[in-house]
């Protein structure tokens, strides 16, 4: 069957690791010989590439085609309004995209159905375009699609307007399919399909090796995420104190970073927190091999890849509980569960999971029962069935 990908959230030549869950799950779809996809992933129109312009400029940036992995990727452009955005973006998104969806269908590809990821904007513009081009819709709930923008009256009421056009709706954790059934969504039109992990690019490593490369002496943990507030990593900073021996080490960009040097410098622990930046996605594993616990202090969740990720290297969690995260820290060899949403609950829960003295292999075998096969067997088996009941 041809599917037709659409997303914002997908990597491409400016930005690789954008999206890269959605990249990772459509990968492993295509792998199973079942499924061809075109992917359309839009990005904001700006005129101008000079690095002064800073985020946008990276968007200025992007080729209209591009290959990764296979996959044949268009970026159209779209405008996007600042501040009074939200409300018209689904609208921009679809007219935005819809010229080059028509010159795929015109150039032979006639997809069978739309898979859509995140419900606002994409997956409201999504429902639109399915409209237009009489094409049925499958719409992935990946997390603040559905924990946040339906706080928001118009969006909410789009949200619940896309859920009834469309003819699927995947979610990434059973938490999401609640906050689905919330909104008035039919339970029974609600597949969740939890994301898997990549057993093979997440792996042991001789840890003493990579420590050593890395000049690591201290226990070590790792926080991994986008540096914005929700991430949490202000709280897994702030836990140092109560740490004395044990270092972190800060995985990922954002606006945040010049706050959390200066936290890290008022608390004077400035000396063991060391900032990574960006780290590409294929060079994670070393940085969990490398750590004895990693750190997930997020006040938001939908499914997060990267526990499973740092599991399958052996390194065993700490994560609140918020989303998906107590479906994926469901065992004690997979970690722990911070008690209070602080800095006092992340280095409680350190302290308590490093006492258990946790064992790596268990870790890995746990993340061993994560595989992409349930999740892409069960796409593959929703895909067929709406075709085949679009097709009568």
């Amino acid at each position: 069957m041809k599917l037709l990908t659409f997303s914002t959230l997908f990597p491409n030549e400016k930005q690789p690791g954008h999206g890269i869950f959605v990249e990772t799950r459509l990968r492993e779809l295509v792998a199973s010989g079942q499924v061809s996809s075109r992917v359309v992933a839009p990005v904001p129109w700006f005129p101008s590439s000079h690095p002064r312009f800073g985020q946008y400029a990276l968007y200025a940036g992007v080729p209209a085609r591009e290959r990764r992995h296979g996959l044949e990727i268009h970026h159209p452009r779209y405008v996007a309004l600042p501040k009074v955005g939200m409300n018209v973006a689904p609208m921009l998104l679809a007219q935005g995209a819809k010229r080059e969806i028509g010159r795929i269908l015109d150039q032979g590809y006639d997809f069978d159905a739309i898979d859509a990821h995140y419900f606002y904007p994409d997956g409201v513009a999504a429902a639109m375009l399915g409209r237009y081009f009489n094409k049925p819709v499958v719409i992935t709930a990946r997390g603040s699609d559905v924990n946040l923008l339906p706080r928001y009256p118009l969006p909410r009421r789009m949200i619940q307007w896309a859920a009834r056009q469309a003819k699927g709706i995947i979610t990434v954790s059973n938490a999401l399919k609640e906050g689905l059934v919330q909104l008035g969504v039919a339970p029974a039109a609600i597949t969740p399909l939890r994301n898997g992990v990549d057993l093979e690019k997440f792996h042991p490593m001789n840890r003493d090796a990579v420590r050593a490369a890395l000049g690591l002496r201290r226990f070590t943990l790792i926080s991994v995420g986008h540096l914005v507030e929700l991430k949490g990593h202000h709280l897994v900073i702030g836990a140092l104190p109560r740490l004395p021996d044990t270092e972190l080490l800060v995985a990922g960009s954002g606006p945040e970073r010049a706050r959390l040097e200066a936290l890290a410098r008022t608390l004077g622990v400035a000396d063991r927190v060391r900032f990574l930046g960006a780290v590409p996605h294929a060079e994670l594993a070393q940085y969990f091999n490398a750590a004895d616990l990693m750190v997930l202090a997020s006040s938001r969740e939908g499914w997060a890849n990267v526990l499973l990720e740092s599991m399958a290297c052996g390194t065993p969690v700490v994560a609140s509980r918020v989303g998906g995260s107590p479906e994926v820290v469901a065992a004690p060899e997979a970690g722990i569960l911070m008690g209070q949403y602080s800095s006092e609950g992340v280095a409680e829960a350190v302290q308590r999971l490093r006492e258990r003295q946790p064992d790596r292999g268990a870790a890995r075998r746990y993340a061993e029962g994560f595989s992409w096969d349930f999740t892409t067997r069960g796409q593959i088996d929703l895909f067929q069935k709406i075709i085949v009941e679009h097709a009568a």
